[in-house]
Parts: structure tokens; C-alpha cells; sequence
């Protein structure tokens, strides 16, 4: 007996309430079906159905047996299209979101090398600082940084960034380096209104948050003039971490009151679950997944 077409059958006998219906959806006879089935029951040495000559119900071990053999034949599924779309050459229209400084910083360069190596494929990136609807804008992949509250998504965990506070070394000599959150009151900041709307910041002290007013000597809604500002010691910035880490790797910043950081937020690949995806959002998510965890975000 072929464990997996019995499987299947067993499944569409379910889906379609009768044997006669799952024979006629199968293209094959009304005694097959019945032979299959038995020979699975018998087996497996349980009653899967309980048949009248109206109705069939599912039996405990049948209504177990069901679940499990949705999930094999799912993923049986998901490795044949998976080895489909090895074969073939991505092609087409792809459409590609995240946030602008991450988007222009890290997606740009993997979606510029994609449709250098795969001439057929046409992208639209849309690098906004919101949460989309990636459904009704007809989006096939984004990179989202936050934990994810569409459950209709699939979403593929390619690292973390933390929430930073941080200054110039030049800053600091002037000033003085806060070593507790109540400090930084008496600070001067650089704020960005993308990541902190409110003239505040949070702080975690153990399980504890904490959010200290903060005095703000620039606002912007433009990362890199804050960014600017705070390389060059007009005060205190909060910024996540990939946006920072360049300047910290050639030391034009220093990370303050670390112990004191909120959790870090996850970063990760996000596309509609759909039961196959195209060869062209299938090729894109492995590569961008595969690129994106080689980058040190924190």
C-alpha cells in the first residue's frame, strides 16, 4: 500500500463527507476507495470512520490521525515546491517593503544583486517608515523590525536590534557619562521622531520600565541629520542599533547606559501565507534571509 496516497485518500474522503464523492474527486472507483481505506485501518489496527449508509463520522483516532496526516502531506507539499522552484528561474514582478534607513541600507543592495543575477526579474521597492498591508498594497516580501501581529503572515526571525542611547567621546568628556536613567535629565538630546515620538525615553530598571523626560536641542523626522548631530556632540541620540553601529565600529560613538536598554525587538522576513510560493518570492526570501543574518544588527 502506498502510505501516502492513502493518506491522501483518507483526507479527501473527510473534506468530501462521502466515499463516493472522494472517489469521484479522485477520478478513480467506488471500491478502491473502500479497499484503500480499509487496508490503512487495518494497518494502522484502529477504526478511522464510522460509516452508515448516509453519513460518515470520524472517530477519536480517526479525528488525530487526520491532523497528522494534514501536516505530513502539507509539508510533502512544501519540499516538492521547494524543489520545483530550485529548478526554475525566478521571473517577474516582485514587490519588496521595509523601513526607509533599513530598506536603503541593507534590502537595496540584496534586491540590486538579485536582478543582476536573475535578468527576467522587475522590482518595485516601497521603504516607508509604517506598517503596510501587505495583502491589499500587493506586496510580496518585507523586512519588518517588531514583533509581528498579522498572524496571516510567515515571518522568518533573521536577528535583533537593540534600542541604543549613545553620544560622541567628545560629548561625553564635556559632559559627563549618565550612569543611571534619572541622569540623562540634565543632558541635551538629539531626537528622532521615527523611533521616539514623545520628548521621552524608556528605560528598564530589572523588570521594571521606566520612562525619563528628555530636553531636546534638535528634532527631526530625518534619521541621518540626527545621526549627524550626535557624531558630531550636540548631545544624546536614541537610535536603533543598525543605524548606529557603523559609527560605533569607528569609534565616532559610545554606547551609555546599556544595562538600562529595553528588550531587544526582533528583526525579521516577512510574506502572506499562501499555500505555494512563486519561484521569484521563494528565491528572494532564501537570499535575503541567508544575507540579512550575516549582518551584525546589534
Amino acid at each position: 500500500m502506498n502510505k501516502l496516497y492513502a493518506m491522501g485518500m483518507f483526507v479527501r474522503i473527510v473534506d468530501k463527507g462521502s466515499l463516493t464523492a472522494a472517489a469521484n474527486a479522485l477520478d478513480t472507483s467506488l471500491p478502491t476507495v473502500v479497499r484503500t481505506l480499509a487496508a490503512l485501518e487495518r494497518q494502522l489496527g484502529v477504526s478511522l470512520l464510522n460509516r452508515t449508509t448516509r453519513r460518515i463520522h470520524l472517530t477519536d483516532a480517526g479525528a488525530q490521525y487526520l491532523d497528522r496526516c494534514r501536516v505530513i502531506l502539507s509539508e510533502v507539499q512544501d519540499a516538492e515546491a521547494k524543489l520545483s522552484s530550485a529548478q526554475a528561474e525566478p521571473q517577474g514582478r516582485l514587490a519588496v517593503t521595509a523601513s526607509v534607513s533599513f530598506g536603503q541600507r541593507y534590502v537595496a543592495p540584496i534586491v540590486g544583486e538579485f536582478i543582476q543575477r536573475h535578468k527576467d526579474v522587475n522590482v518595485d521597492m516601497l521603504f516607508v517608515n509604517r506598517v503596510v498591508n501587505m495583502v491589499e498594497e500587493g506586496l510580496d516580501v518585507a523586512v519588518r523590525i517588531g514583533h509581528l501581529r498579522d498572524s496571516s503572515l510567515v515571518a522568518i526571525r533573521i536577528g535583533k536590534v537593540r534600542r541604543v542611547v549613545c553620544a560622541s567621546p567628545q560629548y561625553l568628556r564635556r559632559h559627563g557619562v549618565p550612569r543611571a536613567p534619572e541622569e540623562v535629565k540634565s543632558h541635551r538630546w538629539v531626537r528622532h521622531t521615527g523611533l521616539s515620538p514623545r520628548s521621552e525615553w524608556d528605560f528598564r530598571i530589572g523588570r521594571r520600565a521606566m520612562a525619563v523626560p528628555i530636553t531636546c536641542a534638535l528634532v527631526s523626522n530625518e534619521i541621518d541629520s540626527v545621526l549627524n548631530a550626535c557624531v558630531n556632540g550636540l548631545g544624546l541620540g536614541l537610535f536603533l542599533s543598525y543605524q548606529t553601529a557603523p559609527f560605533r565600529k569607528s569609534n565616532k560613538i559610545r554606547y551609555v547606559l546599556e544595562e538600562f536598554e529595553p528588550e531587544p525587538v526582533p528583526v525579521q522576513v516577512v510574506y502572506p501565507q499562501t499555500r505555494r510560493l512563486s519561484t521569484t518570492v521563494r528565491a528572494f526570501v532564501d537570499e535575503c534571509v541567508r544575507k540579512l543574518r550575516q549582518v551584525r544588527l546589534d
